[in-house]
């Protein structure tokens, strides 16, 4: 009887170890999923969330209406808007400041802009030096939205479905 039992454990084992190295060799013959990260980047969801940015119009005048909801939005307090009225009516920002160092990358600055004024472009390689680099003013967020124009106006087109 137990040598009934060992052979069928020796059995059970051998055919445990003839699975696990058969697996063994399938994950060597397979192409690595590793990605050497300078040189080669991963896929990037088109909702990621990363460097902000101010966009302009087609015609060259910014989006943002100085409306004021993100800075109300913002749960960090990390965004600063101060605005003035134009000759035509219309009020425009004069000021539009964002502490990255308070910024938690929520998100709800982007969902709360009616024009999509303010987004979180697809930069994550923002490393500075200094922590003034991280206050960034109106023309940095502009520039921003100039830079990457092309690639936030894609992403928000694939999630316009979901929005």
């Amino acid at each position: 009887m137990l040598k009934r039992i060992s052979q069928a454990v020796r059995g059970a084992a051998l055919s445990d170890f003839v699975g696990a190295f058969w697996l063994a060799m399938v994950y060597m013959i397979r192409p690595k999923s590793t990605v050497i990260y300078p040189n080669e980047r991963g896929p990037q969801s088109p909702r990621f969330r990363g460097e902000h940015a101010l966009r302009r119009y087609p015609n060259g005048e910014e989006r943002c209406i100085a409306c004021k909801l993100c800075e109300a939005i913002c749960p960090a307090q990390a965004i600063t808007i101060e605005a003035e009225p134009r000759e035509d009516g219309s009020r425009r920002t004069t000021r539009y400041d964002i502490d990255m160092v308070k910024c938690i990358y929520c998100g709800l600055c982007q969902e709360a802009c009616p024009v999509d004024a303010i987004v979180e472009g697809p930069n994550v390689e923002f490393a500075v030096e200094t922590r003034e680099e991280l206050y960034y003013d109106k023309e940095r967020l502009l520039d921003n939205g100039d830079r990457w124009e092309r690639e936030i106006a894609k992403n928000l087109e694939l999630d316009a479905p979901y929005r």
